[in-house]
């Protein structure tokens, strides 16, 4: 399973806006040998990482670092990520397209970031949806959470209200698949 740098690169600049300089430097230290030799280099957005030591290892670093644990931590990357990616040029298309236009690119957007994955629409109604993930192998909870995170941030920039996004299924607690079922007003 690969995550392609654009998210991974995300990572250092959360941990610094959040945390300062120097925390970064205490994460990156606390890093197994190969990532920490990564982030202490240049990211390349265009580049595909491996997923466990470049995305999940990495987020549990920073939720164990900064977050007593907590993995909410993931979810906060998330948000952060789409307020980062969502900002500028990216921002205009968001916010003058709907929740629904957003969430049936979600497929699209998925595979973009993560190799191989296969996100669906299984629901569309008036201020509901559910995404489903079908294909992610070693998926975590993480990245569940960072997905959340992202949506829910993205959703609002796109102009949906009172967001709300549960995980009802979860293909890290053994289910078949991840759903996220997606409400907004």
């Amino acid at each position: 399973m690969e995550v392609k740098g654009t998210a991974v690169e995300i990572l250092p600049k959360f941990v610094a806006a959040r945390f300062g300089d120097e925390a970064v430097k205490k994460w990156i230290d606390s890093l197994s040998p190969n990532a920490k030799k990564e982030f202490s280099g240049s990211i390349f957005s265009f580049k595909w990482y491996p997923v466990k030591e470049m995305l999940v290892e990495p987020t549990l670093k920073v939720c164990e670092l900064f977050y007593k644990n907590d993995l909410s931590g993931a979810y906060d990357i998330g948000e952060y990520s789409a307020e980062y990616a969502l900002k500028g040029i990216y921002k205009v298309f968001v916010k003058f397209g709907s929740p629904e236009f957003l969430i049936k690119k979600a497929s699209t957007i998925m595979s973009n970031y993560y190799h191989p994955s296969t996100m669906e629409v299984v629901e569309m109604k008036k201020g509901e949806s559910t995404l489903r993930i079908t294909r992610f192998e070693d998926m975590h909870q993480t990245i569940e959470l960072r997905i959340k995170g992202w949506m829910i941030k993205a959703l609002e920039i796109s102009g949906a209200k009172n967001t709300k996004v549960d995980i009802t299924k979860s293909l890290a607690k053994n289910d078949p698949y991840t759903d996220f079922v997606i409400s907004w007003g």
